[in-house]
């Protein structure tokens, strides 16, 4: 399949991520189809992805205009097999459970035609793993996108062992047309690469707090005063040129081997979960949430300004 062939999109799961998914395709001009086992998933699409799209008008990200096209490039469809039917790319957000996605790509084969590409949103799982039952995993792919995906520009582009080289490129192509930093991991491995740095970087973070080396409050504003502002422009390699890698040898020679380095989850986070301070969506985490609709609005805000600014160096640069 190639970039020029693909005029319908399909999105199964249209929750949390699939729905910000389905909006990108449909703004970006693609015909749109979706589906997902919740009847009140499939109801609240169009309002969601509407009120999603005023957060782009408000922004100067989006004209007017283009929100009634936009929505009536989508489609709902009743069932999975109506939905896939006829699309040339079709990816799946459903639950991040590694049985219940190598189910779904196992049956999903047979209501596609054979050059219709396969991608998953998984943030954890490979081809290998949940490509395990299927006849053709030469068209199968991740495409992994962040939270909330119609903001955050980059998708990691994850190629199995088995999937092609014209499967690969016409992702990574497809992607880049409809706004997004798509990112070609070359290999499979856990994690990928963004949740693999944020990871290295949470363990960190997370020792510190524990050790009461700094306030909640103290850590998250010295990181986005700091590493957040950097990264927000430059990536952290590029980083190291501004410094001097030869500066970085030296701290990193220092710091290093002082760094937490296990592979425990630390007791205060267990501590937490245990408790049922989750985080933002139980109203509790290491801080407290009075409404998450508030809370999320304001994200939502904040970082669509974030993407604006990075938009428009982007075409500057």
């Amino acid at each position: 399949m190639k970039l020029e062939q693909i005029e319908t999109v399909t999105v199964i799961g249209l929750g949390r991520m699939g729905h910000g998914i389905a909006q990108t395709f449909a703004v970006a001009g693609y015909d749109v189809r979706g589906f997902d086992n919740c009847a009140e998933a499939r109801a609240t699409v169009p309002a969601r992805i509407r009120s999603n799209l005023a957060d782009f008008v408000a922004a100067g990200m989006l004209n007017a205009d283009k929100v009634e096209p936009t929505l009536q490039r989508i489609t709902v469809a009743d069932s999975e097999a109506d939905a896939v039917a006829g699309s040339q790319f079709v990816v799946e957000a459903i639950a991040e459970d590694l049985e219940v996605k190598r189910d779904y790509f196992e049956r999903i084969e047979d209501c596609v035609t054979d050059d219709t590409i396969l991608a998953s949103n998984s943030s954890t799982f490979t081809v290998s793993l949940f490509g395990e039952n299927m006849r053709n995993t030469e068209r199968a792919i991740v495409t992994h996108w962040f939270n909330p995906p119609h903001i955050v520009p980059t998708v990691e582009v994850v190629p199995g062992p088995q999937t092609t080289e014209e499967v690969t490129e016409t992702s990574v192509a497809l992607h880049r047309r409809i706004g997004k930093l798509a990112i070609r991991i070359n290999g499979e491995l856990p994690g990928f690469l963004v949740n693999r740095v944020q990871n290295a970087m949470i363990r960190e973070v997370w020792d510190l707090y524990e050790r009461g080396i700094a306030s909640a409050e103290d850590i998250d504003t010295a990181i986005r005063g700091s590493i957040g502002f950097r990264l927000a422009l430059f990536g952290p390699l590029k980083i190291c040129d501004f410094g001097g890698i030869d500066i970085w040898t030296t701290v990193y020679n220092e710091l290093a081997p002082d760094l937490r380095a296990d592979a425990e989850v630390p007791a205060i986070m267990k501590a937490h979960v245990e408790a049922g301070d989750s985080g933002m969506s139980a109203g509790r985490g290491i801080h407290e949430y009075e409404s998450i609709e508030t809370v999320t609005a304001e994200r939502d805000e904040l970082m669509l300004k974030l993407a604006k600014l990075l938009k428009q160096s982007s075409k500057e640069s």
